[in-house]
């Protein structure tokens, strides 16, 4: 004979429900992502240049604004995909004219085809940034002090060999040599019927979509967020923390790359003293699009936002007739204006989940 059920009693509680499972609104989501602070700045920027400047809303002015933002935000993305992995590389700057002279020099002393030259400077250049990843995974110190010592060291090669090799402070012009015109196409500019396009805008929208991929829809876009998040933790669950991020590492080198061959193919001749100080500024447009400092959170779309609002100040300014002296002090507030904006969304995020 069976026996029959116990009835319920009041005090006997559901079973709780996985909230991985529990529906959220758009507007909870919209909430909860990293770029939104970035995306209302932008608009705000957008719409404040319009107002005060007559030229921003023409089409070559917006033009010239894209293409500011290119260039930055070629960088920005693997920055920030650096920065949710906790950690920062201040050598960045200086690694892109490092992989333009490498290029430069290389096919000028061997008068080789420029891409031969462009393909040494792309290994010498990843071995940089798995030099960074190597050296910051052992010996654990803190990757300002590591990537510090690279950019001193990077400032200095940049200028001894280049001097040691040419000279000069400059390279020697390559623009006659074989495989210059089809490189200038491919890292500098292009025509599409009566339009020319920079090349710079088509590498950062597929840096942007491949980033964001990365990071929503792989597994090591998990471990990128694991590691920010707290390395022991990651590791304690079988995060290959060492691996991710020397690799993320080498993603900045190889966004270097990109922006040094850009460099070259753009002007024919590269100063070895360029890039100093560019480092804070792709860490800034990270921090401009949600990124934390503390790493764990923020988004590559973030990043971009946080681009364009630098394209927009720096340009929006010379349409306005300003004096361009103030830009740093317009960057510094939109800087401290997006990081407050980003934790108050943050913490509303938070409160309605």
């Amino acid at each position: 004979m069976s026996q029959a059920a116990p009835p319920a009693t009041p005090d006997r509680t559901p079973e709780k429900v996985d909230e991985r499972l529990l529906r959220t609104s758009p507007l909870r989501r919209l909430m909860g992502r990293p770029e939104l602070g970035s995306v209302v700045g932008a608009v705000a920027v957008f719409v404040f240049f319009s107002i005060v400047a007559d030229a921003f809303l023409q089409a070559s002015s917006l033009a010239t604004v894209l293409y500011a933002a290119s260039t930055l935000g070629i960088m920005a993305v693997p920055v920030a995909l650096l920065m949710i992995g906790g950690e920062f590389d201040l050598s960045a700057g200086v690694m892109v004219t490092s992989s333009a002279l490498i290029s430069s020099m290389f096919s000028y002393q061997m008068t080789a085809n420029v891409w031969v030259g462009a393909l040494v400077s792309l290994l010498v250049t990843l071995g940089l940034g798995a030099f960074n990843g190597l050296m910051l995974t052992r010996t654990k110190l803190p990757s300002f002090i590591i990537t510090l010592g690279t950019f001193l060291m990077l400032t200095g090669l940049n200028l001894g060999l280049t001097k040691l090799i040419s000279g000069t402070v400059s390279t020697k012009s390559i623009g006659d040599m074989e495989g210059f015109a089809s490189a200038s196409i491919v890292f500098g500019e292009f025509t599409i019927g009566d339009t020319t396009v920079k090349a710079t805008i088509v590498w950062w929208l597929v840096l942007i979509a491949f980033a964001t991929w990365i990071l929503l829809r792989t597994r090591f876009g998990n471990w990128i967020f694991a590691v920010g998040g707290g390395a022991d933790a990651a590791r304690a669950v079988g995060v290959p923390v060492k691996r991710t991020k020397i690799l993320l590492y080498m993603g900045v080198a190889f966004a270097a790359w990109v922006s040094g061959q850009h460099l070259l193919f753009s002007f024919d001749v590269v100063q070895s003293g360029e890039g100093v100080g560019n480092e804070l500024t792709y860490i800034i447009a990270a921090v401009i699009g949600g990124c934390l400092i503390t790493g764990g959170y923020g988004s590559a779309i973030g990043s971009a936002v946080g681009a364009l609002i630098f394209g927009m100040t720096s340009k929006g300014i010379v349409y306005a007739e300003w004096n361009p002296d103030w830009f740093k002090f317009f960057l510094g507030a939109m800087l401290l204006l997006a990081t407050l904006l980003n934790a108050w969304v943050r913490k509303r995020a938070e409160a309605t989940t």
